[in-house]
């Protein structure tokens, strides 16, 4: 059995080239457990057409999967340039105006944001993904700042903008970002990511417009601010989400290429002592977009990934503008799949374990180890919300973790969380045991006869937050 099952999930882009119920269910069976639909992007009547279809899939596939809403946020972008084109030398002063609609050519740019009510003089700032670095030298007007650039390079029509230190005053939901909130929630979405996140408040914000509209989405936050690594902000946010991307382009942009290899291991740490779910993003396999092998050094970074104990590696313009997007699903496959049989996870550092997460650690823990010591074939987790067979994910353990809900909403999310695999079945105090005779009889577990299980329980099957019991059956 571990060696087809999969521990380290794949969260699938869906785009252009994947707008169509062959091309998700082609992705899906090269292995793909989520699909991330980019708001940023793409109309409403794509998304309920996506909805469905990934529904319809998972249904004839008998498999639960995660859809991810992807909302924008502030990103800031250019607007329009005249050909396309506009080369910048150092020392040259550019406007960037809000104000202006068409581009005649000057260096009087539209940009999609009101920047003077943001941004301050002296203030860094990048454009077209860190091709141009610049600093704020006055504030024009009330639509208008100036800035030096600090390169050569050029710009071109709709490129991003990054400012480091610019505070956007825990105004990052942007009204784009509320009608689309408005649209999705009565949509079948598990997760809705939050961009360019700053402090814990961002999220908390979320959550409660999340819930006021009756959402049962979880929040994954994407960390790609210099404000959200400063001090004790990076812990704050992973104990407010629910999941934690390490958006890798903006947060090399904002902050420096040579910081997101750190970060990254942080987040994913920091994650697993919280029991959160784990994203690493952007140009995991950029290659791919054109080419049908990935490179060297980008099979190195998914295998780095897995050692470290991320729970997911996400796919963005492989698989939604590519030439190869079921080719690029399957690489990750191949590459997760063969790390994992070769290559330990990393442990985690007994000494980040919170004291508040005590119990919780020690039944996951106990239930990890049990299972390594009677040789058992599967971890079964009896869970309501998902939380117990995610503190068992935390634990990373090599064997597969089966999780057994009446939740659809708590089977889909679980979708990537480490290592299980979840099935939606009414609640009983024989959940857990007749769901493993049940996958016994469909030989899920290889030929094994009889073979052990350990299952983690709790006395009031269906109640939230019981789980107090880890035993150890054999099933003939």
């Amino acid at each position: 059995m571990n060696t087809i099952f999969k521990r380290t999930k794949i969260l699938a882009t869906l785009g252009p080239v994947t707008h169509s119920p062959e091309k998700i269910r082609a992705l899906m069976e090269a292995g793909a457990n989520g699909f991330r639909c980019n708001f940023s992007h793409g109309s409403y009547e794509e998304r309920v057409d996506q909805i469905r279809w990934i529904r319809e899939a998972s249904a004839q596939m008998n498999r639960p999967v995660a859809i991810l809403m992807d909302l924008q946020g502030p990103k800031i972008r250019l607007g329009a340039l005249k050909d396309n084109h506009f080369d910048v030398k150092k020392g040259d002063m550019l406007t960037l105006d809000h104000a202006i609609n068409e581009h005649d050519g000057s260096a009087n740019l539209p940009v999609q944001y009101n920047l003077a009510e943001r941004m301050k003089v002296g203030e860094n700032l990048s454009l077209f993904d860190g091709k141009i670095r610049a600093v704020v030298r006055e504030i024009t007007s009330d639509t208008a700042v100036k800035i030096e650039a600090l390169n050569d390079g050029f710009l071109m029509s709709k490129k991003g903008l990054n400012l480091p230190d610019t505070d956007f005053g825990g105004d990052i939901l942007t009204e784009k970002d509320l009608a689309d909130i408005e649209f999705g929630a009565d949509k079948d979405f598990d997760f809705v990511s939050l961009s360019f996140v700053q402090t814990d408040e961002d999220v908390h914000a979320l959550r409660q417009i999340l819930v006021s509209k009756g959402s049962t989405a979880q929040i994954m936050a994407k960390v790609e601010t210099k404000s959200a690594i400063q001090g004790d902000m990076l812990e704050r946010i992973v104990k407010a989400s629910d999941a934690v991307m390490v958006a890798r382009g903006d947060l090399a942009s904002e902050v420096g290429a040579e910081l997101v290899p750190v970060v990254q291991r942080q987040i994913v740490a920091l994650c697993r002592k919280y029991g959160k779910v784990s994203i690493v993003a952007t140009q995991v396999l950029g290659s791919m977009v054109d080419n049908p092998e990935p490179t060297r050094a980008e099979v190195s970074d998914v295998a780095t990934a897995v050692i470290l104990g991320a729970d997911v590696v996400m796919l963005s313009d492989e698989t939604a503008n590519g030439k190869y997007p079921v080719e690029a699903v399957r690489a990750m496959r191949n590459t997760i799949m063969y790390t994992q049989e070769h290559w330990p996870v990393d442990d985690i550092d007994e000494q980040i374990i919170p004291l508040n997460s005590a119990r919780r650690f020690a039944i996951s823990r106990a239930a990890v180890g049990i299972a390594d010591d009677v040789k058992a074939v599967a971890i079964i987790a009896e869970t309501k919300s998902g939380a117990t067979a995610a503190n068992i994910a935390a634990c990373r353990p090599h064997l597969p973790i089966a999780a057994v809900t009446s939740s659809p909403r708590a089977a889909q999310q679980l979708a990537l969380n480490y290592a299980t695999r979840s099935f939606i079945r009414p609640d009983s105090e024989t959940a857990g045991i007749d769901l493993a005779k049940e996958l016994k009889d469909e030989n899920y577990f290889g030929d094994a006869n009889p073979f052990t299980v350990v299952v983690v329980s709790g006395k009031q099957p269906g109640v939230t937050g019981g789980t107090d019991t880890i035993s150890v059956r054999v099933i003939e």
